[in-house]
């Protein structure tokens, strides 16, 4: 299967060129698995579909899909959401695109895209996003829930996402109503994006770009964390981090600078 660095479709964050290249890989699988257990899959899920909204559609709808909401009209409900919102399928294929190119452990988007929990989570949370902005704040809280049960993951509705987000294992991620995370931004399992239990209304963390959370860090209040900065893992993040910093421990303190043009592509590194 292709790598990124061999990536064909040019820039890998457009929808479309993910796409193609789903498509691509999706025909290498149904060559070289066995065909009995892969290939209603992927031809349910991606081959059998006319475009990445289709795709992403039919995806999360066979996974949030429950007793109450079937599946075909959630699956409308969310192409809908899509035409009216384009940027959420550029923004998932510039996470799809993220996925591969920070974890060492992914060699295709195909399995990323079907199987990564993370992701889902991720593109489930940007329909519940464009719910909160439509003002249906029941439907999003049950796409909010169903993430939680089956996903382990729980980003509240109005939490705002930049573009290019890894989520990493994601078992156990906790985002708050009033987080904004920027692009480009790498979380490992078990972080926390939480409030102090102090303070209400805008009262959890501004996240900017290029940032890596490092597994089980808990980031609370209304701070700051620089462009570029990293956390460690378990640390507790309680004041604002400058830019291209890294921070350390409970509470949490500045290492001495390293030069770091993207922190949240060593995913796979937690600082120490």
């Amino acid at each position: 299967m292709h790598s990124m660095m061999e990536h064909p479709g040019g820039n890998a964050s457009s929808a479309q060129s993910i796409w193609h290249w789903l498509q691509q890989e999706s025909q290498g699988y149904r060559h070289t698995s066995h065909p009995a257990t892969l290939s209603p899959l992927l031809a349910r899920l991606i081959v059998g579909e006319p475009s990445l909204e289709h795709a992403l559609a039919s995806l999360l709808a066979s996974k949030l899909a429950d007793t109450v909401v079937a599946q075909a009209r959630l699956k409308s409900v969310l192409l809908e959401l899509s035409a009216q919102f384009p940027d959420i399928i550029e923004s998932s294929a510039a996470d799809l695109s993220a996925s591969v190119a920070r974890d060492p452990a992914c060699h295709s988007p195909v399995v990323a895209f079907l199987f990564f929990k993370g992701f889902h989570a991720t593109q489930a949370h940007r329909f519940a996003h464009a719910l909160w902005k439509l003002r249906d704040e029941l439907t999003a809280s049950w796409i909010q829930s169903r993430c939680s049960a089956l996903f382990g993951v729980d980003i509240h509705p109005a939490a705002v996402l930049g573009d290019g987000i890894f989520i990493d294992h994601a078992t156990g991620i906790v985002i708050g109503e009033t987080a904004v995370i920027g692009s480009q931004v790498s979380l490992l399992h078990g972080v926390t994006l939480g409030g102090t239990g102090k303070e209400a209304g805008d009262r959890h963390p501004k996240v900017g770009h290029r940032v890596l959370i490092s597994a089980n860090a808990t980031v609370l209040g209304n701070i700051r964390i620089g462009d570029g900065a990293r956390i460690g893992a378990c640390s507790v993040v309680l004041k604002d981090v400058p830019p291209f910093a890294t921070v350390v421990g409970n509470p949490a303190t500045l290492l001495p600078a390293r030069e770091y043009q993207n922190p949240a592509s060593l995913a796979g590194a937690n600082p120490t």
